[in-house]
């Protein structure tokens, strides 16, 4: 029976890269102090800015994420999830969105291209067109049986939309879902901490969300709220909408019991149409 203390990261990262290394580890560094061994940076925690610039960068960004993960992992002796960040595709008009879990060694356990592109108008007047940049992961989402912790599944923002990627997760054995995201404050408001308990919920499973949080560039601006939630849809933590971070305990037998206790999982039928 495993229990520990996970960290949901909160950060309003900006278009200057040494800077959000900077606040990340300082909330790394925080949050290891508190006891976390489990620590979770949000979805673009290396740079927010616009699509060119990230372009232009990413060949030296995805470098210096991978490496500031595996040297802040290493530092804190935490297992550390980086929740997306750009690597170039190789044509020179995309790059693919990319999480890493790396152990406390500075091992990679897992990483995830993200799938689900984030195509959309927006009623308040923005349009986000992920997929002109971006180009969806060909891979599945990992399971990853982290040593002394627990067995994490993981994925990126829009993905939590998309409840059957996270029933793939649970038929792979998680129990724990990793969110990290930068929710959009129009669709965060209403959506985000819904969308995070349903699938807590549904997977008897914890979730941790790291999020950005507040105005990033023109007109983006962020949700936050980064979670952690209990496989009962409790919220066991809320960063709220400052810089800071989300802990709370997760205790693998807790996971055991309420699957045991409502064994929805085991109740479902194959399906008919």
């Amino acid at each position: 029976m495993n229990d520990f203390l996970a960290a949901a990261v909160q950060l309003t990262s900006t278009s200057q890269p040494e800077v959000n290394f900077a606040a990340a580890e300082e909330q790394i560094e925080l949050a290891s102090r508190r006891g976390a061994e489990l620590i979770g940076l949000p979805e673009n925690f290396a740079f927010m800015g616009d699509d060119q610039q990230r372009l232009d960068l990413s060949a030296t960004l995805a470098e210096q994420c991978s490496n500031f993960l595996v040297t802040m992992a290493r530092r804190y002796q935490v297992v550390l999830l980086g929740g997306g960040f750009p690597v170039p595709l190789g044509d020179g008009t995309r790059t693919l969105n990319r999480s890493e879990l790396i152990d406390r060694d500075g091992q990679l356990l897992a990483r995830y291209d993200k799938i689900h592109l984030f195509d959309v108008d927006l009623p308040e007047g923005n349009t986000y067109q992920e997929s002109a940049t971006i180009a969806s992961g060909e891979e599945p989402p990992p399971v990853v049986d982290v040593p002394g912790l627990c067995k994490v599944g993981l994925s990126i923002c829009y993905d939590v939309r998309f409840p059957e990627l996270y029933r793939y997760l649970i038929s792979q054995g998680a129990e724990l879902l990793m969110i990290p995201a930068a929710f959009t404050a129009f669709t965060g408001k209403d959506h985000w901490q819904v969308l995070l308990q349903a699938r807590a919920i549904e997977n008897t499973a914890y979730v941790v969300a790291p999020a950005q949080t507040g105005p990033h560039y023109g007109r983006r601006h962020s949700h936050g709220h980064a979670m952690v939630i209990d496989p009962w849809g409790t919220v066991l933590g809320d960063a709220g909408v400052l810089q800071g971070a989300a802990i709370a305990p997760v205790d693998t037998s807790h996971v055991r019991r309420i699957r045991e206790q409502m064994p929805s999982l085991k109740h479902r039928k194959p399906m008919l149409f």
